[in-house]
């Protein structure tokens, strides 16, 4: 077995409570036993973006929030889920937290997996809403049943230090210190942290449709 892992710098990443899912498509082809979980952490979510902060983290959160509220105690189904982004791809973050949306619940926009017969299809699960915009807002269907649930986010409620824009500034110019660096780093992924453990009030709202 490879040992070889990356080493984060917060310890606190380890610490998020990851997201267990079924995959029909992994069972099929072998890459797991039929019953075994598809398992996806918060690492995964920073690998695929490159970076940690409020958006993917809130990406995250968000996709936990609606999984649970379409499937309660049962395990949802990788693949079987649509999403649909309420606003344009380049509009905020969307587009990077779809990523992470698309990461773990396998609804794709037009580049996805276009399926084996009648199966598996994930292509054109994302979709981007231009026409209904709410900030950090996404909807959630089980393909299954229809039943859906809009899951919106806050960011605006994270609690702002003054010199974090200071210090960003600084450090995108090439003009900030190293203790500077160090101070920006900490204060940015102490944001991280108030959205994964929701340290701070009023972050998410969730709403049956």
């Amino acid at each position: 077995m490879c040992e070889i892992g990356t080493r984060w710098r917060e310890s606190f990443y380890a610490d998020v409570k990851p997201i267990r899912l079924k995959e029909p498509l992994a069972e099929f082809l072998g890459a797991v036993s039929e019953g075994e979980e598809i398992i996806y952490t918060y690492q995964d979510a920073v690998k695929l973006a490159g970076h940690s902060c409020p958006a993917v983290s809130g990406a995250y959160k968000i996709t936990e929030k609606a999984l649970h509220e379409l499937y309660g105690d049962k395990l949802p189904v990788r693949g079987e889920i649509s999403v649909r982004v309420l606003g344009g791809a380049d509009n905020g973050a969307n587009g990077p937290m779809a990523q992470v949306i698309s990461l773990i619940t396998g609804a794709a926009p037009e580049t996805g997996f276009a399926g084996l017969g009648p199966r598996f299809s994930r292509r054109n699960k994302l979709v981007f809403d231009t026409e209904n915009e709410e900030p950090h807002t996404f909807v959630f269907t089980r393909d299954d049943n229809q039943k859906k649930v809009k899951v919106s986010y806050h960011p605006e409620n994270i609690p702002t230090v003054d010199r974090m824009s200071d210090f960003l500034t600084k450090c995108i110019v090439g003009t900030a210190t190293e203790k500077q660096r160090e101070e920006f780093k900490a204060m940015w992924q102490k944001r991280v942290r108030i959205v994964l453990f929701e340290e701070a009030g009023g972050l998410f709202s969730v709403k049956k449709l």
